[in-house]
C-alpha cells in the first residue's frame, strides 16, 4: 500500500479518494478498523403511529376523540365524554350488551338506547377521528320525544343537559337490575361487592351501587318546640312535641343552591360550592300538624347515609320566573350567572349522618396520626421509615380494634344500622369521604334554551405534577371537549369555569371516591 497510509495514527482529514491505486498489485488489501461483531438493526423496531391500527393508534394518540355536532348535540356531547370516564359505569354497558337479553326485551328502547352509548364509547376509544354518535343521537330522541323538539325553522332545539343525564341515569337504571351485571362490572375493576352488601345498602340496580346517594331526610315541627297547652287541665302540662319525621331517599346528585334562599328574608351569599351543597340540604317548609291539626312550618334537614363511588352536584343556574303581565308567555326559564367557587377536592363528612361521619372518622383519626407521627419524626430528623411503618401498624390494628366495637355497638342498636358497616360500595378501603373531580360539563351564553355546552375531563394519564400558584392544588392535565374540537388544557384552567361573565361556567360537577 502507498506510504504515510498509516503510520500508527488515524488522521480525521484522511480522504481515501486521495489513494493513488495504480502502483499497486491486485488484491487491495484494507484494514477496517472497528468492531468484528456482525452488523445488527435495531433491537425494537420503529414503528411509526400513522402505520398502527386504528384502535392502537387511538390509544397512543395525545389527545382522545371528540364527537361531532349532528344539530344542537353539546348538551349529549358533553354528558357522553364525562360518562366516559366512569369505568365501573361502561363495564356494566359491555356486560350488558354481550348478555342474553330478557324475553321481548331486545329490541326494546332502553336496550337500545344503551347499547348505541357502549357503540358510541368504543368507536371513540377506536379511533383519532371524531366520532358521529348518529344512531345514539337516535335512539335518544326515541327514548326522550321531548329531545325531538325542533324550532320554527325546523332545526333541532338546545337541550338542558342534566335532564339529558337525569334521563339516561333513570333508563339504565332499569336495565341494569341483574346482580350479576353489578358484581362483574365492579369486579372488573378491583372492587368487590356481595350479594349480602347489596342487599344491606338496598342497592336495586347499577346505577345506584355507582351514583347513588342515600339521603336521610329528618323533619321537625318548629311551632312545637315549646308549648304549653292553655286550659287544657289543672296541672298546665306541656303538649307533646309532634315526633320527628324521618324518611330515607334515593338521590343520584347533590344540588348547588346558588339563588340563596327561597325568600328574601332567608338570602344567603353562596360564593362557593359548600355553602350552596349546605343551603340545599337545608330549609324550611310547610306541612301538616297533627298534633295542631292544621299546617305548620317545619325544618328540613337531609344528611349523607351512603356514599357513591362517583358523586355528581349539579349547580341550580337554571330556574323559572313566573310574567304574570306577559301576554305572550306565562313565565320564563332564566339563568345565573353569579361566581361559585369549586375546588379539585370535595370534603362531604359534614354532610353526611351522625351513624355514617363514625365509620369517615375512623380513617380520618387514622390518617391523621399518621401525619403527625412523620412530620414529628421529620422534625427530630429521625430516618422514619421504619418506625412510621411501625406507628402504621399499631395505629391500623388500634384502630381496628375501635371499628369492631363501634360496629358491634351500632348493631346491638338494630338492624337498621347493618348498612354502616361500610360507607358505601366500590369506595377505597380507609376511605374519608373526600372526593376528587374529574370531569365536569359547563354552559356558555345567557340563554338558558340556547348557549352552548362543553365537557371537561381528566387526562387519564399525566405528564407530571406541579401546583397552581399560591394554593396546594394540584395542576394536573385535563382535556376541554368542544363537540368534535379537543385540546388539553389544565386544572388552574377547570377551577376557573365558576361563572360571573360570559366565557363557560360549571354546570354539573363530577367527582369520584379519593383513594
Amino acid at each position: 500500500m502507498k506510504t504515510g497510509l498509516w503510520k500508527g495514527l488515524l488522521r480525521d482529514d484522511f480522504d481515501l479518494a486521495s489513494i493513488d491505486f495504480s502502483n499497486i498489485k491486485p488484491p487491495v488489501q484494507i484494514l477496517l478498523m472497528g468492531s468484528a461483531a456482525q452488523l445488527t438493526g435495531p433491537k425494537i423496531k420503529t414503528v411509526f403511529v400513522e402505520d398502527l391500527p386504528p384502535e392502537e393508534a387511538a390509544k397512543v394518540a395525545p389527545e382522545p376523540s371528540g364527537l361531532n355536532n349532528l344539530g344542537n348535540t353539546c348538551y349529549l356531547n358533553s354528558v357522553v365524554q364525562c360518562l366516559r370516564a366512569v369505568p365501573v359505569f361502561r363495564s356494566a354497558l359491555e356486560i350488558n350488551k354481550n348478555a342474553t337479553p330478557a324475553s321481548g326485551t331486545q329490541n326494546s328502547g332502553s336496550r337500545l338506547l344503551l347499547n348505541t352509548l357502549q357503540d358510541t364509547f368504543h368507536k371513540l376509544d377506536s379511533t383519532t377521528d371524531a366520532v358521529s354518535p348518529t344512531t345514539f343521537v337516535m335512539s335518544t330522541k326515541m327514548a326522550f320525544p321531548q329531545f325531538a323538539q325542533t324550532g320554527p325553522q325546523g332545526q333541532p332545539q338546545q337541550q338542558d343537559a342534566e335532564e339529558f343525564y337525569s334521563g339516561l341515569l333513570t333508563v339504565a337504571s332499569s336495565e341494569l337490575e341483574n346482580q350479576s351485571i353489578i358484581q362483574q362490572a365492579f369486579a372488573k375493576h378491583g372492587y368487590s361487592i356481595s350479594e349480602d352488601d347489596m342487599k344491606k345498602m338496598n342497592i336495586q340496580n347499577l346505577i345506584d351501587a355507582v351514583f347513588g346517594i342515600e339521603m336521610e331526610e329528618t323533619y321537625t315541627c318548629d311551632e312545637l318546640e315549646s308549648m304549653d297547652v292553655a286550659g287544657s287541665g289543672d296541672d298546665g302540662m306541656d303538649v307533646d312535641k309532634e315526633p320527628p319525621v324521618v324518611r330515607h331517599d334515593l338521590h343520584r346528585k347533590l344540588v348547588c343552591n346558588i339563588q340563596g334562599g327561597s325568600d328574601a328574608s332567608s338570602q344567603t351569599n353562596v360564593s362557593h360550592i359548600m355553602e350552596g351543597i349546605s343551603l340545599a340540604l337545608n330549609g324550611k317548609v310547610e306541612k301538616r300538624s297533627d298534633v295542631l291539626g292544621r299546617n305548620a312550618i317545619w325544618t328540613r334537614k337531609q344528611r349523607i347515609s351512603r356514599l357513591p363511588p362517583v358523586l355528581a352536584v349539579q349547580f341550580g343556574r337554571f330556574y323559572w320566573k313566573e310574567t304574570p303581565d306577559s301576554q305572550d308567555h306565562s313565565g320564563v326559564k332564566c339563568k345565573i350567572m353569579k361566581p361559585v367557587a369549586f375546588n379539585g377536592i370535595l370534603d362531604v363528612y359534614e354532610f353526611c349522618s351522625d351513624a355514617l361521619q363514625k365509620i369517615l372518622k375512623k380513617s380520618r383519626d387514622k390518617a391523621l396520626k399518621e401525619e403527625e407521627d412523620r412530620i414529628t419524626k421529620k422534625l427530630k430528623g429521625e430516618d422514619t421509615t421504619e418506625d412510621v411503618k411501625d406507628a402504621s401498624m399499631e395505629a391500623e390494628e388500634s384502630m381496628d380494634e375501635e371499628l369492631k366495637a363501634a360496629l358491634a355497638l351500632s348493631m346491638a342498636d338494630g338492624d337498621e344500622n347493618e348498612q354502616l358497616e361500610k360507607p358505601g360500595p366500590g369506595l377505597p378501603s380507609e376511605f374519608q369521604g373526600k372526593y376528587e373531580l374529574f370531569a365536569v360539563v359547563t354552559h356558555k351564553g345567557r340563554d338558558a334554551d340556547g348557549g352552548h355546552y362543553m365537557g371537561w375531563v381528566k387526562a387519564e394519564h399525566q405528564s407530571g405534577l406541579s401546583k397552581i400558584t399560591d394554593t396546594e392544588e394540584d395542576n394536573e392535565d385535563w382535556f376541554c371537549f368542544d363537540d368534535d374540537e379537543v385540546s388539553p388544557c389544565k386544572t388552574e384552567d377547570v377551577l376557573k369555569l365558576k361563572g360571573g361573565g360570559d366565557w363557560h361556567m360549571s354546570y354539573m360537577n363530577f367527582y369520584r371516591a379519593k383513594k
